[in-house]
């Protein structure tokens, strides 16, 4: 399989079901994860009653006290969505009826005036718009053409670290506010091609959210950001310590329908924010520019540091060093309550990597936050070695640190051809526990070493369930628990 540049992303779930088409339906298999995710997590608090979203008990997070809340996640046959939706699409009506004034606007006319005092429909007719980077106030609509039709495009003396398009107060914060139909060119030409293109903290994207209290992205194309094409974030980063989060979070946005390429960082990514909701984007050939060559973790989609209830639904990715990352740098909060449901990775490094850096080895602590994840309906295709991170080795999935995790439905699907060097395609390892994961199909990997490995030693994994799972010509051990991993399970197990 191919994804090219030009795919659209509103076929992800289309291509997405083929996959699973003779299986269970959509909503059976997405009530199952469901299930199965609060009986496990039930675990971690037994005197709670799952079906009360466990909204008792105190979080982790030591800045401000906060409770842990377990949403779950809603399915019919054609459409899934977390229970906290309507909550987002109250808000979308409030918003159409305070920016019911609408302006239209051509190439050459002032659209920071237009945009003054917010409680406006800025319309951007088709053509290229040559900006310095918009600040969007509160109550505030700005549509275009469509991508490609309408272009935003940074000066070419635009400060590197300048957004194409931000709200506008990022301390005090703002709300409602929508973008849609508008290609945003960050224009990486305008830097020498050996220069980072990124100047620090979350500054240098396209497009970020930073304090945002209900936004919408939708129909959106992002182009060669020197950092991420979207980015909903905090007012700041955040590197005070596993059991902090940054103040000034965002809360309640949408990315619908949008697709990014070329990125130095990650196409889509997350920080210090709650209620996320992604859906239908496709994320493609990153540079990787903002990160040390052959070291460059570009991600097509990432729930990174502090964020939480994070749900990605029918996204694609391609020739990025993951597909999926949930994850946290060591001095900072991991992502945690982040559900996939539906991915398609191909030829990605990494095509679902969950993990907390710096909580791995035997002398690191455990991760107080790296929990609560269900991947539903993922699919790697052709995980490769690729020149953005050199030292890395391709692997379908990686589960690392992470606690209470839930996988239902994996296809890895290989190249027979290609020489994947007798290493692991997936691997459970590096203090990862309470781990279940089941309907996973991998086929077409004969020169690996295991399809399927769960890492023992000092820093091994445990509580480990795995079943109704089918390998087919994945090398000579298709599966390999270590010994002296504790507490494991298996049941319906083949190999073909």
């Amino acid at each position: 399989m191919y994804l090219a540049n030009n795919h659209n992303p509103l076929k992800n779930k289309e291509l997405i079901d083929s996959y699973f088409s003779s299986e269970k339906s959509l909503k059976k298999t997405v009530e199952e994860t469901d299930q199965l995710f609060f009986s496990l997590v039930s675990n971690w608090a037994p005197a709670v009653n799952k079906t009360t979203f466990l909204d008792k008990i105190k979080s982790l997070w030591t800045k401000k006290k906060e409770k842990v809340v377990f949403h779950h996640t809603l399915a019919d046959e054609t459409d899934v969505y977390p229970d906290w939706k309507p909550i987002l699409d109250r808000e979308w009506n409030q918003l159409k009826k305070t920016a019911a004034e609408k302006i239209a606007l051509k190439p050459g006319e002032n659209i920071r005036s237009a945009l003054a005092g917010g409680g406006k429909h800025i319309f951007l007719e088709e053509g290229t718009y040559i900006i310095d980077e918009l600040r969007v106030p509160s109550n505030t609509i700005i549509s275009g053409a469509g991508p490609g039709k309408t272009i935003l495009k940074l000066r070419p003396n635009a400060p590197k670290r300048s957004f194409v398009i931000t709200n506008d107060n990022h301390v005090k914060g703002n709300h409602h506010i929508l973008i849609e139909g508008i290609t945003m060119d960050w224009s990486i030409e305008r830097l020498d091609p050996e220069e980072k293109s990124s100047s620090g903290n979350n500054r240098s994207s396209c497009l970020t959210f930073a304090n945002v209290q209900y936004g919408w992205v939708k129909n959106c194309e992002a182009l060669n950001p020197g950092l991420h094409c979207f980015d909903v974030s905090s007012t700041v980063y955040d590197y005070s310590g596993d059991g902090h989060r940054a103040r000034g979070g965002s809360r309640f946005v949408w990315i619908d329908n949008c697709t990014g390429s070329g990125f130095g960082d990650d196409g889509v990514t997350t920080h210090h924010s709650d209620y996320i909701l992604i859906t239908n984007c496709f994320m493609h050939d990153p540079s990787g520019r903002s990160h040390k060559k052959g070291f460059a973790n570009s991600n097509g989609f990432e729930a990174d540091d502090g964020s939480r209830y994070v749900w990605l639904i029918n996204n694609a990715s391609t020739r990025c060093f993951g597909g999926v990352e949930v994850k946290a740098h060591a001095t900072s909060s991991a992502a945690s309550n982040v559900h996939i449901i539906g991915h398609l990775s191909v030829n990605d490094n990494r095509s679902y990597n969950f993990r907390h850096i710096g909580h791995h080895a035997e002398t690191d602590p455990q991760s107080k936050t790296a929990l609560f994840l269900t991947a539903t309906r993922i699919i790697s295709v052709h995980p490769v070695f690729t020149e953005l991170y050199a030292g890395s080795k391709p692997r379908a999935l990686t589960i690392s640190a992470y606690q209470y995790v839930v996988i239902n439905g994996l296809r890895a699907i290989g190249d027979p051809d290609y020489n994947y060097k007798g290493l692991p395609i997936a691997g459970i390892q590096y203090k990862a526990k309470h781990i279940h994961i089941q309907d996973v199909k991998m086929d077409h990997f004969p020169t690996a070493g295991t399809a399927l490995k769960v890492f023992g030693g000092a820093n091994k994994a445990d509580h480990i369930t795995i079943q109704n799972v089918r390998f087919t010509n994945c090398g000579k051990t298709p599966l390999f628990i270590a010994s002296d991993v504790k507490a494991f399970s298996l049941k319906n197990v083949t190999m073909a």
